[in-house]
């Protein structure tokens, strides 16, 4: 049977970098074996959970391209199931009622806790008769843990790993309410989603001990477990907000393309040789979980944004019309995002997309990001009076000025509004003015762009086309 994996994530806030990384493996894994990716949204939390949440882990698994196999499962809507499996294990003996009050757990805690023993559940009610419960108090069900031996878990990633069977206390099945615990939901759910594969962080390792009693007190199958080791920052300690973006949905914000972030988090804490760029395709090919590494793996910006840029240009290369209408999308984005990058209030020109396909290669090799390059892109797309960047004002001196509206003179005389004719009249001009062509260039690279960079002058005037350049020209001349 070809495997049949999840990703669980809880929605009380934004799609971790984390979990991504984690929806990831899971979704190469199934594509690798042939397998099913399911997704179930684990909000049995009513009060932390929220439907912008729900949405925003739905958007990030879809701006990473991470689509799922069928119908999403709510774990809210499964509570009466998940009764079921705690009434059946209470029938068969391996539950029972606990008519603890909350008064006797706090002091046993707080008696553990000065004898220096672990905080755990005692098991005073493992075997006492209901008919000794205290009036008014209503019970919780809780699972009879094994009390001798240990609990074996055959990890895939992290190998067996042994915990001793008294560390394991009788958890709670079903709340006082008659409301299912995690614990509880998580195995019912992944055995009815029939679940071949748990692949979850190492924080969930210890989980797993306690969730494998349950598989076995109701005679199912356990699955195979494997813990991926956690993402910590560049200086090693768990990955937080003092290190920069934690959400999936921030990195597209930031300019982030689908592709890097994918390629990119699937090489922390798995790896495929020595090979750093690698295509989905490829990462589909060669995933399998024994090359996942035991130690945490360390975020670095920098190489993800070198990872960025490759993909920028690759984009430009092998789908520039798809990258065009991105970056039209994102300009009028830009003042939203990063206000320094914010973009004048101006209309699109009816030729953008033509103007922007003729220089994307350009625009996408000096760029990092997406915001970089649609800021870049705003002089060719946009209509109206173009907005000067100080330092291209600096360049136009008056003497620069005037030179402008000679050249706007000498070229449009010009025939064949080509990159090579453009560069012999440019040239001719320059050896004319008694001129260096650099001294001709960056005034003109000003007065087309705006800018002091820009793609080649005479692709900016080929793009532009000779209208709009000789009046951008003669706009900055005197």
């Amino acid at each position: 049977m070809a495997p049949i994996v999840r990703f669980a994530p809880s929605p009380t806030g934004y799609l971790h970098i984390g979990s991504a990384r984690t929806a990831l493996f899971n979704w190469l894994f199934a594509k690798h074996t042939g397998g099913q990716f399911l997704l179930r949204v684990e909000d049995t939390d009513a009060e932390r959970s929220t439907q912008p949440a729900v949405a925003a882990i739905f958007a990030g698994l879809r701006w990473l391209g991470l689509n799922w196999d069928g119908d999403v499962v709510l774990q809210s809507k499964r509570a009466p199931r998940h009764r079921e499996v705690a009434e059946a294990m209470l029938a068969a003996g391996n539950a029972y009622r606990c008519y603890c009050s909350p008064a006797e757990l706090e002091q046993m805690r707080a008696e553990q806790k000065a004898a220096g023993q672990p905080m755990r559940y005692d098991g005073r009610w493992r075997d006492r008769s209901p008919a000794d419960a205290p009036p008014g108090v209503k019970p919780v069900i809780r699972l009879k843990a094994p009390r001798e031996g240990e609990v074996i878990i055959k990890d895939l990633v992290q190998g067996d790993v042994r915990i001793a069977a008294d560390q394991l206390d009788d958890m709670v099945l079903l709340r006082a309410d008659g409301s299912p615990t995690y614990m509880l939901a998580v195995v019912v759910d992944d055995y009815d989603m029939a679940i071949t594969h748990i692949i979850r962080g190492v924080d969930h390792l210890n989980n797993a001990a306690r969730q494998m009693q349950i598989y076995r007190a109701m005679g199912w199958t356990v699955p195979e477990f494997a813990h991926i080791p956690l993402i910590h920052g560049p200086d090693g300690a768990k990955l937080s907000k003092r290190h920069g973006a934690l959400g999936v949905e921030e990195y597209e914000k930031m300019g982030y393309r689908p592709e890097a972030m994918r390629n990119y988090l699937a090489r922390l804490g798995w790896a495929h040789g020595d090979d750093e760029i690698f295509s989905t395709k490829q990462a589909i090919e060669w995933f399998t979980l024994d090359r996942i590494g035991r130690s945490a793996a360390r975020f670095d910006y920098d190489k993800l944004r070198s990872l960025n840029s490759h993909y920028l240009v690759t984009a430009a290369t092998e789908d520039p019309d798809g990258l065009v209408r991105e970056v039209i999308d994102r300009i009028p984005r830009l003042r939203d995002i990063d206000p320094a990058l914010a973009a004048p209030a101006a209309a699109l020109h009816p030729a953008a997309a033509a103007r922007l396909k003729m220089l994307m290669s350009e625009l996408a090799k000096r760029a990092k990001d997406m915001n970089e390059l649609a800021f870049s892109a705003v002089p060719f797309a946009t209509s109206g009076a173009l907005v000067m960047d100080p330092k291209a004002e600096a360049l136009l001196k008056p003497e620069a000025r005037a030179m402008l509206g000679r050249l706007a003179t000498a070229l449009s005389a010009v025939a064949e509004w080509s990159v090579t004719a453009l560069d012999v009249a440019v040239r001719a001009f320059a050896e004319a003015e008694a001129r260096k062509l650099g001294d001709v260039a960056q005034p003109m690279r000003a007065a087309l762009a705006g800018r002091t960079v820009s793609p080649g002058v005479f692709e900016v005037m080929v793009a532009l086309g000779r209208d709009d350049s000789l009046t951008r020209l003669r706009a900055q001349a005197t």
